[in-house]
């Protein structure tokens, strides 16, 4: 679960994280009247995606008519397919350099990794790519947690002046990365002001949806950024992302459900979502699965790829001959593994178009449309 920059920041404050005051807003009059309190100001647009600064979604302003032009501008805008509902009027800081700081989930050495770079206020990712040499890095010890001489470390890399305040930073953020079950924490950019004291001047936090159970502070956050499918997917234990494509799409397994959708680029098109029905579906849940996919507009064809383990082939097919009449678009069923002869029966003279293998079935859901 990902939490907007006005939440990670106030969770920031919390673990003793220096951030800039700042005011929600939701209309233009009320970044106006956030202006005037606090000055000079940045008015930023509150969505769940990178990239705001090149959309046009950050504005400065010196005074609150500049504020209420940029709020104007802002709020209703989209970026990245999310539209604009709030902004975040924040004081503005003079500051003098762009430092980022870190803390992740490093899959491959099974620990936490504790980034910095002197290089922020750009895209970390391209960073990494184009210098990695410049992102310094520190491994955690997950029973002795962070330790002291790694924060001094990684703050003197990337800050000598200020090296005890930024790894005083760091140590707060892992902090905040602990204890809310993060497999995120970052501050990008982590500004050096003029007067030489450091600020988080942007905030990203991504919650581990598995530990949510044990952070009950945000329950009522669970559905934040989610679409009405989502929400309606997560509700009927399906896991669903709405994507930018035509060609809906239906699988067990998250494996198999990655290779589907890169099968279908690969063959040219586009698909319209990412669907896991998981393991042991019911022809019930298939018929709510696909009842949700094909309720996005965007799709002209759906393609359903199941592949038989403790998923039975025939339950699939008894929730597709089932939905068939609520649904006008051509279907493309694989099925392959338990009950698949049975299945296969169900669906013979039903409306859809069979194929043996994922590659046929992508291909000829490409192809239709």
């Amino acid at each position: 679960m990902k939490l907007y920059e006005y939440q990670a920041k106030a969770f920031f404050r919390e673990y003793g994280i220096p951030v800039p005051r700042g005011i929600l807003a939701s209309t233009p009059r009320e970044a106006v009247e956030a202006a005037e309190e606090l000055g000079r100001v940045v008015v930023k647009a509150q969505v769940l995606v990178g990239g705001r600064g090149k959309a046009g979604g950050i504005a400065v302003a010196d005074d609150p008519f500049e504020a209420e032009k940029a709020a104007s501008r802002i709020l209703g805008m989209s970026i990245k397919g999310l539209r604009v509902e709030k902004v975040l009027v924040e004081e503005r800081k003079e500051i003098e350099e762009e430092l980022y700081v870190g803390v992740a989930i490093d899959r491959a050495a099974r620990r936490t990794v504790v980034m910095a770079s002197s290089l922020g206020g750009v895209d970390i990712e391209e960073t990494a790519r184009k210098t990695p040499e410049s992102i310094y890095k520190a491994w955690v010890d997950p029973l002795l947690g962070l330790q002291e001489y790694q924060a001094r470390n990684l703050g003197f890399r990337i800050a000598k002046a200020q090296r005890d305040s930024v790894a005083s930073i760091i140590k707060n953020l892992y902090g905040v990365f602990l204890g809310f079950d993060c497999t995120l924490a970052e501050i990008n950019p982590l500004a050096i002001a003029r007067d030489g004291n450091p600020w988080a001047l942007d905030a990203k936090m991504v919650i581990d949806d598995s530990a949510l159970f044990r952070q009950p502070r945000f329950a009522p956050l669970a559905n934040q950024g989610l679409g009405p499918l989502e929400i309606e997917a997560k509700e009927n234990g399906l896991s669903y992302v709405a994507l930018d494509g035509n060609i809906g799409c239906m699988a067990n397994g998250a494996g198999l459900s990655m290779a589907t959708l890169d099968l279908i680029k690969g063959f040219g098109g586009e698909p319209a979502n990412f669907l896991d029905v998981r393991a042991g579906a019911t022809a019930p849940q298939i018929e709510k699965a696909l009842r949700i996919v094909s309720s996005n507009k965007n799709v002209k064809a759906i393609l359903v790829n199941i592949f038989g383990g403790l998923t039975r082939c025939d339950e699939i097919a008894m929730g597709i001959s089932r939905i068939l009449p609520e649904v006008n678009l051509p279907i493309v069923v694989r099925l392959s593994g338990t009950r698949e002869e049975e299945g296969k029966r169900i669906l013979m003279g039903a409306r859809v178009v069979m194929a043996d293998t994922t590659e046929e079935a992508a291909r000829k859901v490409v192809d239709i449309l």
